[in-house]
């Protein structure tokens, strides 16, 4: 897709009294990055909203496949012997697939220092009576 993303913008929405606890389905990894992310982005930014959560656990779940991945090449190499010869660990496509949710989803969420960065599109900036994209048009919502 081309273009330029919409910025993340903090919102109005209500904010639980207490961070949500992370699912029991989560790794111990994926847990770790749940505690450490979302009081940031709930609590401190207001860019998460009880909605987007599903994706947030996914993001959980892709770093915590990373780190698994690394302790276990870490741990037997990045390498093995086969029958013809050294083959690619297969925890080093499961690394790779990983780090790319991972950074998918982390820009999605505003967890980049470019997603931080990008313009959003400023709450009331479509009615035509304030300054904003659609007032370009006069209201006509082109």
């Amino acid at each position: 897709m081309r273009g330029s993303k919409a910025g993340i913008e903090p919102h109005d929405e209500q904010q639980p009294d207490d961070l949500p606890a992370p699912p029991e389905w989560l790794g111990d990894d994926a847990r770790e990055e749940w505690l450490r992310v979302l009081p940031i982005l709930l609590g401190e930014r207001r860019t998460l909203s009880m909605a987007d959560l599903s994706i947030f656990a996914n993001y959980c779940v892709a770093i915590g496949q990373v780190a698994e991945a690394n302790r276990i090449l870490k741990e037997e190499g990045l390498t093995f012997s086969g029958p013809s010869g050294p083959k690619r660990h297969p925890a080093v496509a499961v690394r790779s697939d990983g780090m790319t949710q991972a950074r998918q989803m982390a820009a999605e969420l505003g967890l980049t220092p470019a997603s931080r960065g990008r313009p959003g599109i400023k709450p009331g900036s479509g009615d035509g009576d304030e300054p904003g994209l659609f007032g370009l048009f006069g209201g006509h919502g082109l």
